[in-house]
C-alpha cells in the first residue's frame, strides 16, 4: 500500500521571510559584487603604489561585508527551511523542527571562519555539521532523524570527482590552446582561424565538464542520503554506470535545449532515485517513488516559474509552497 506526502505551507507564510530576504541580501550582495568586480578589473597600471593600497584594502572591506551578507542570508533561510520541513505531513502527522536559531548561527559562524581560515578545506565538514543540525532537529512522530553521513568522506568525493578532474581538464585546454597558438605561429598566421582541432577541444571540454558534473551529483547525492529514523536506515540502493547514465541523459538534454527540458528532467532523475531509495530495517524494506506524469508536471513547473519571472521573483514563495505540494503529493513510501 502507497502512503503519500502532503506538504501545507503556503506562499503567505513565509513572503515576509522572502521579502527580508530580497532587502537584506539580494540587492545589498549585488551592489558588493559589483563594486568587488569593478576593483578585480581595474588596471594598476600608472597609477601609484598608495592608489594600489587604497584600493587592496577597499577590497578587502567588500570582501567583508560579503561574508557577513552570507551569515545574513542563512539567518534568513534557517526560518524558510523550519517552515519548510513544518509544512511536510505523512500518514496524518506533520513534521517537527525544534532547533534553536541561537544554536544554528552560532554552529554557522564557527564552520564559517574554520572554512576562512584552512582557505576552504574545511567546507566539507562545515557542510556537514549544518545537515547533521537540520537532520537531528527534525521530528516526525516524536522519532528524529540522524544524518549518517560525515565530512571526510565529503572531502574526498569533492577531491576525486570534482577538484583533480578540472585540474586535469584545465590543464588538457591550456596545452592544447598553447599548441594551436604555437601551430598558428609555424604557418604564419596573423588571425588564428578556426579548425578541426579547436572544435575538437572545445567539445572535449564541454563533454568534459557534464561528466565531471554527473560524477559529483551522483556521489554528493548518494552520501547525502544515508539517513536514520526509528530502526531503520535510509539510503540509495544504486549503482553508478546505470545511474551516471540516466544523469548524463536528462543533464544533457536540458544543456542542449538551453534548460527549457530541465524541469522535466529534474524530475525524471527525481523518480529514477527515488525507485532507488530504501528505509530497512532487520525485519522489513519499505521503498519510496513518485508517480510522474510527463506533461502535466512539465506544464506546471514552467507555469510556476514563469510566474516567478513576470513577477520578478516576487511571486517566489508562493511558486516554492505549490510546486512542492505538487511534488511531495505525488511521493510516496510502500511497503
Amino acid at each position: 500500500m502507497k502512503s503519500y506526502f502532503k506538504f501545507n505551507l503556503t506562499g503567505n507564510k513565509i513572503f515576509p521571510a522572502w521579502l527580508l530576504f530580497i532587502l537584506l541580501y539580494i540587492i545589498p550582495n549585488t551592489i558588493v559584487q559589483n563594486h568587488i568586480q569593478e576593483l578585480n578589473n581595474f588596471n594598476h597600471s600608472g597609477t601609484g603604489m598608495i592608489d594600489v593600497f587604497q584600493r587592496m584594502g577597499s577590497s578587502f572591506s567588500w570582501r567583508v561585508l560579503s561574508l557577513l551578507l552570507l551569515v545574513v542570508e542563512y539567518a534568513i533561510l534557517f526560518f524558510i527551511y523550519k517552515k519548510t520541513i513544518e509544512g511536510i505531513e505523512f500518514k496524518e502527522k506533520v513534521f517537527r523542527f525544534v532547533g534553536k536559531f541561537g544554536e544554528f548561527i552560532s554552529l554557522f559562524i564557527g564552520n564559517l571562519l574554520l572554512t576562512i581560515i584552512t582557505f576552504g578545506i574545511y567546507s566539507p565538514w562545515f557542510m556537514t555539521n549544518v545537515y547533521k543540525f537540520f537532520a537531528r532537529n527534525a521530528k516526525h512522530d516524536e522519532h528524529n532523524f540522524e544524518f549518517k553521513g560525515n565530512g571526510t568522506d565529503l572531502f574526498v568525493i569533492f577531491l576525486v570527482t570534482l577538484i583533480i578532474p578540472v585540474m586535469v581538464v584545465s590543464a588538457i585546454g591550456l596545452i592544447g590552446a598553447v599548441l594551436g597558438g604555437f601551430m598558428d605561429a609555424l604557418m604564419h598566421r596573423e588571425m588564428p582561424e578556426i579548425s578541426g582541432f579547436v572544435v575538437f577541444l572545445v567539445i572535449f571540454e564541454t563533454v568534459s565538464l557534464i561528466l565531471i558534473f554527473v560524477c559529483l551529483t551522483y556521489y554528493f547525492y548518494k552520501w547525502f542520503v544515508n539517513l536514520s529514523f526509528k530502526d531503520y536506515e535510509i539510503k540509495w540502493e544504486t549503482v553508478f554506470w546505470p545511474s551516471a547514465q540516466q544523469l548524463f541523459i536528462q543533464i544533457g538534454l536540458s544543456v542542449i535545449t538551453f534548460g527549457i527540458y530541465s524541469p522535466l528532467g529534474s524530475l525524471r532523475l527525481y523518480k529514477y532515485f527515488m525507485e532507488k531509495t530504501v528505509a530497512t530495517n532487520e525485519t522489513s524494506l519499505k521503498k519510496f517513488g513518485y508517480d510522474l506524469a510527463a506533461g502535466d508536471d512539465f506544464l506546471f513547473i514552467w507555469g510556476q516559474v514563469l510566474l516567478c519571472i513576470i513577477t520578478l521573483g516576487i511571486y517566489f514563495p508562493w511558486a516554492y509552497c505549490k510546486i512542492s505540494n505538487y511534488v511531495l503529493s505525488k511521493t510516496y513510501v510502500e511497503g
